[in-house]
């Protein structure tokens, strides 16, 4: 399914973007490129008559961090859509669940930074310097426990996930790519960003290798050693 064929009237989509944006000193964003980014992506949502839930992260917090918080994006990406757009404070919150079941087509819904919680990533936190491989074990064990609560009710929140955050795509974080297998194949799809990038890279790919294989043909002296050389890395 590409977000071109999808039609998202009457859907809330879980949208995760890459809004993790620099700010100074005062919280004010210095370079706003990777929310201009997603822009594409959120108003077709929009004008097809969808609502939007909005999830990402912001720095590297350890948990819950004023500094951190998405809440000193808010009014600028309000400026940047054109709509007023709700905040949940607590992305696993009754509020965030009860302010996502509410949205309306035409509404927008950003979730409070979802690296507060360890889940987001996968990863134990406090764990004690001296901690020993057994403890090690055992927290992360733990995590990824939780981790599957967390990312289930993140998917409850929606109908259908559009993933967005090229930035990130690389990390199999909760929201980046456990999410999607709670969606079924024609309810999971690119945003517009996403399906750009990845097309460039495998179109770099393909261009590498047709190039290669060019060269391959040209120097037939060396062909064997470079096929043997291209089918490795092929792979």
């Amino acid at each position: 399914m590409t977000i071109d064929q999808f039609n998202f009237a009457g859907k809330k989509a879980f949208v995760r973007v890459d809004f993790n944006v620099p700010l100074d000193e005062n919280f004010n964003i210095t370079d706003d490129t990777r929310m201009r980014a997603a822009l594409p992506t959120l108003k077709k949502i929009l004008a097809d008559g969808g609502s939007v839930i909005i999830g990402s992260h912001l720095g590297r917090p350890k948990g819950p961090a004023d500094k951190f918080s998405l809440k000193h994006i808010l009014k600028h990406l309000e400026e940047l859509l054109g709509v007023e757009v709700q905040f949940a404070n607590d992305c696993m919150g009754e509020e965030a669940a009860v302010k996502a079941a509410a949205l309306q087509p035409g509404e927008v819904l950003l979730l409070e930074n979802l690296r507060f919680y360890a889940e987001e990533e996968g990863k134990p936190r406090g764990l004690a310097e001296d901690a020993t491989d057994e403890e090690k074990k055992a927290a992360k064990a733990a995590v990824k426990e939780s981790q599957k609560e967390f990312t289930k009710k993140l998917a409850s929140y929606a109908d259908c996930y559009v993933n967005d955050a090229f930035g990130t795509a690389h990390r199999a974080h909760a929201s980046t790519a456990l999410i999607a297998k709670y969606f079924d194949k024609d309810n999971k799809m690119f945003g517009y960003l996403m399906e750009k990038e990845v097309k460039a890279v495998v179109s770099g790919i393909y261009i590498t290798n047709v190039k290669g294989l060019r060269g391959a043909l040209e120097a037939p002296k060396k062909k064997k050693g470079f096929f043997a050389r291209f089918k490795k890395e092929s792979k």
